[in-house]
């Protein structure tokens, strides 16, 4: 069996990844890393194929590799780059393993079950910057280059909602600092879910992290 047939039949052997983790701020559902191994890797190998995850660096920054390596010596691979919510081990290991589930799911073809549709909405031209705080953003902007994207506005604005996240010392200073930039974390959404879910884990990984403290 060549290597493209045998990818076609694990990808029809695969169920949907089920969402078996908590999304704290939105009291929802999401596949975990676990549940979209559990969905993939027996078809893949059963068909022939050895999934590797190295991280590596490039020219554009750090990112996790899915390779699927075939018995014929045919490689199929993607890369996911890292987007870190903090500068430390933990916000590497976060980066890490979101970066390892989405790029599974991308080779597999699959969505996790009941996948919020959102997501496959492509954001209307040049409606990104649509309702932000315009102070704020210019704030950002200022570090750009002169003919910057909307891609990269987005990586820029994700990566700054992960530091002002990781900056307050109480959940109500968190809580509040959501709701403030509720429309800028909408817009991800709607443009790249890939930052949003990354800003997502910046906020709930902070949230935890301070309901604990307050707890002991």
């Amino acid at each position: 069996m060549t290597a493209i047939k045998a990818l076609i039949k694990a990808q029809s052997e695969m169920g949907k990844a089920l969402k078996n983790s908590s999304n704290l701020h939105f009291k929802s559902k999401y596949a975990d890393l676990s549940s979209v191994v559990d969905a993939t890797i027996d078809a893949f190998t059963n068909n022939g194929f050895a999934v590797l995850q190295p991280c590596d660096s490039d020219d554009q920054g750090n990112f996790v590799e899915t390779i699927l390596l075939h018995e014929s010596d045919v490689k199929f691979n993607s890369k996911v780059y890292l987007t870190l919510s903090k500068q430390d081990m933990q916000g590497l290991g976060s980066a890490i393993t979101y970066a390892r589930r989405y790029g599974l799911l991308g080779m597999a073809g699959i969505a996790p079950e009941d996948d919020d549709g959102n997501a496959s909405i492509p954001a209307k031209k040049n409606s990104f910057k649509e309702g932000m705080d315009l102070a704020w953003l210019d704030s950002i902007k200022d570090s750009l280059p002169t003919n910057y994207s909307s891609t990269t506005l987005a990586i820029a604005v994700a990566k700054q909602l992960c530091v002002d996240f990781s900056n307050y010392k109480t959940v109500k200073g968190l809580d509040g600092a959501w709701n403030k930039r509720k429309i800028e974390i909408e817009r991800l959404k709607n443009h790249d879910q890939n930052l949003y879910d990354t800003v997502i884990d910046a906020f709930e990984n902070k949230h935890n992290e301070l309901t604990e403290r307050k707890v002991a």
